[in-house]
């Protein structure tokens, strides 16, 4: 298999995002949009990624900087796709093989409709294959020409169109992959003869037509993976849409959720078979449930947090970088936060363990089958030995854990 570099445009301020954040690193469901494309890039085989900085790049550098396979390049100054693809020559000119080029504000982007494209693109010997979607409202991309034979004639910009070309229903959502050599030869000629001043990709493409260089387009995006994120209402849509696909697997799995429109949960985390969501639960971060839980409904699971199997959360119950291992039962508005929770305990109703005291996160662990009463407070540090018995209301400290009666006496 030819190596292949993907190229990734993150460096856009995006001032309808009215925002200090770098656009590409605005989570959707708990991961940086930037995220999604590099799995996708990752999926689809690709060896190296060139990610095209400028505005915020020092955010972005930091955030990903333990990434071996990325390069970052910067684009001090914002002239187009060509020319942020123009920034990575120096990275490309030695590199023979295939280049994919993508957005990085385009999170719904699937591995699997890249590999498409690029198996498209060595079965047919393309200088240039870019993967396109048809869409019932195409107002805003550019649209795919082609001739009566179905040979790609070029992109119209939706500006450029006539009114003939605006009914054209085939998009491009900016899917490409090119040969390096072709790529780099064209991007050498292309001009900043428009409007903007600014050097366009599709530009390079044409030329690469205009060469009698075999260029394909295949219809292979969905609708749904099209749209790009360039406003808050349009990351909004975008996070919908992604959390429809996590519910969706998750229920493939075995996972029961009872509400899906009223669940949000992280697409990080991890659910056994036979484990029931109840509604208005919310599952953040880097979250393991096990098989046969029943988590809410208004749970909240935070990040770093494990459930053992056969575990119980109900209404109000918030769970924070904490083990409970199996059998666990905490129904009512209690908060762990920072504890291990052994086998077969039962947390009474307003239980909580007090896990900051003011300067530093303090653990608190609850031996197995111990029995902690409602409106209990354990204030970290803290151990309580297994089969220990909390009388409701007890406040405990680790001075008086180990005065604590056992539950068998009770």
């Amino acid at each position: 298999m030819a190596e292949r570099i993907a190229v990734i445009l993150a460096a856009g301020m995006s001032t309808r995002m009215n925002t200090k954040l770098a656009k590409v690193l605005h989570e959707v469901c708990g991961r940086p949009m930037l995220a999604y494309v590099l799995d996708a890039c990752r999926h689809a085989g690709v060896d190296r990624v060139l990610v095209v900085v400028g505005y915020g790049k020092e955010q972005i550098i930091e955030r990903y900087r333990e990434d071996k396979d990325i390069t970052f390049v910067e684009q001090a100054e914002q002239r187009g796709t060509g020319h942020a693809v123009m920034c990575c020559a120096e990275h490309l000119g030695s590199f023979d093989g295939q280049v994919l080029i993508l957005y990085g504000d385009a999170p719904l982007i699937r591995g699997q409709t890249l590999t498409t494209l690029l198996d498209k693109h060595v079965q047919e010997k393309a200088a240039a294959t870019l993967a396109t979607s048809v869409l019932a409202d195409p107002h805003g991309y550019g649209r795919i020409v082609r001739d009566a034979y179905g040979n790609i004639q070029g992109i119209v910009e939706e500006n450029d169109c006539t009114d003939t070309q605006r009914g054209i229903k085939e998009v491009n959502p900016g899917y490409y992959c090119f040969e390096s050599g072709p790529l780099l030869t064209a991007l050498d000629k292309i001009t900043p003869n428009n409007v903007k001043n600014e050097y366009y990709l599709t530009d390079a493409l044409h030329l690469i037509i205009a060469q009698g260089r075999k260029v394909v387009a295949i219809t292979a995006v969905p609708p749904e993976d099209c749209m790009g994120v360039n406003n808050r209402m349009q990351l909004s849509h975008v996070s919908k849409i992604m959390q429809e696909r996590i519910q969706s697997r998750l229920m493939e799995s075995g996972v029961t959720i009872v509400d899906p429109p009223n669940t949000w949960i992280d697409v990080r985390a991890e659910i056994g078979q036979d484990t029931v969501i109840e509604p208005f639960t919310y599952i953040h971060g880097q979250v393991k449930v096990g098989q046969n839980c029943r988590i809410g409904p208004f749970a909240y699971l935070r990040d770093q947090t494990v459930l053992e199997d056969d575990v119980v959360l109900g209404v109000f119950t918030e769970v924070k970088s904490s083990i409970l291992r199996e059998g666990v039962r905490a129904r009512h508005h209690s908060y762990l936060g920072d504890a291990t929770v052994g086998r077969h305990v039962n947390v009474g109703a307003g239980s909580i363990t007090a896990n900051f005291d003011g300067q530093r996160i303090l653990q608190t662990d609850i031996g197995d089958g111990s029995f902690i009463g409602s409106g209990a407070v354990l204030i970290a540090p803290l151990e309580i030995p297994p089969g220990r018995r909390v009388e409701p209301g007890s406040v405990v400290r680790k001075e008086t854990a180990k005065q604590l009666g056992k539950e068998s006496d009770a």
